[in-house]
């Protein structure tokens, strides 16, 4: 298991993860993958408020811009 932020997302594939976008935005699903921009796909997600569902979303890109943190 490596320490860097790319090696913690790369054990995190294909499970599920919940990312916190800027403006307090959660989505949480399963992490198909991602890139050295932290640039995500995920599958099944569905956006959170207060973690409750918001809405089911399926797959999504999220850019890695808009990303505060992911956790596995």
């Amino acid at each position: 298991m490596g320490n860097r932020p790319l090696d913690i997302l790369n054990n995190a594939l294909n499970t599920p993860v919940i990312v916190r976008l800027r403006g307090s935005r959660e989505f949480r699903g399963e992490l198909l993958g991602y890139d050295v921009h932290m640039n995500l796909v995920l599958n099944n997600a569905e956006e959170l408020n207060e973690g409750e569902i918001v809405r089911k979303l399926g797959s999504v890109v999220i850019r890695g811009d808009n990303v505060v943190y992911v956790s596995p």
